[in-house]
């Protein structure tokens, strides 16, 4: 039964991403520059690796990747969301044992920042170009305003759900 209980858990989270990830591109561009978002979809990838193992975290992400870019549309999306998502949880994996549930926040806004460098890799693969990289500047510096964002409601969450003995 327990098996079934967190494969729907892992489902129900994998949905609420999904959602939030297209709800958030019916949302205007913050900036002209491409790839600058909030990322709200990512609150549950970073709630996911402090709760979840990171196989478990690995298919939650790799599921709201997949399905966002076909709902989206736009199947080349898929290429720098997977780029920045792989990325991103390398990252965040190898600080998950280092991090306290206290600083949950400074792994988000380090796995944001590894999201923006596979974005720009993946940009400057497809281009076949380094004139991409003059974004990634300002891609770090939304990726760390957003990874702070992200990071912070993930831990008030993973605080929440700890509390509430779940």
């Amino acid at each position: 039964m327990e098996k079934t209980k967190k494969l729907a858990h892992m489902a129900m989270l994998t949905a609420v991403a999904l959602i939030i990830f297209i709800v958030e591109l019916r949302l205007p561009n913050l900036a002209p520059i491409p790839g600058v978002k909030l990322g709200l979809a990512n609150i549950v990838t970073v709630y996911a690796m402090f709760r979840f193992s990171r196989k478990q975290t690995f298919m939650i992400l790799a599921a709201r990747i997949l399905l966002g870019s076909i709902f989206a549309g736009n199947l080349m999306a898929l290429l720098y969301s997977a780029a920045g998502g792989m990325l991103c949880f390398a990252v965040m994996a190898l600080l998950k044992p280092k991090i306290s549930v206290n600083n949950i926040w400074a792994c988000s806004v380090m796995g944001a920042i590894a999201h923006n460098t596979g974005q720009i890799l993946a940009a400057m693969a497809v281009t076949q170009t380094v004139e991409t990289a003059v974004y990634f500047p300002v891609l770090v510096l939304s990726g760390c305003i957003a990874g702070l964002f992200t990071g912070i409601a993930s831990q008030l969450l993973v605080k929440a759900m700890i509390k509430a003995g779940k």
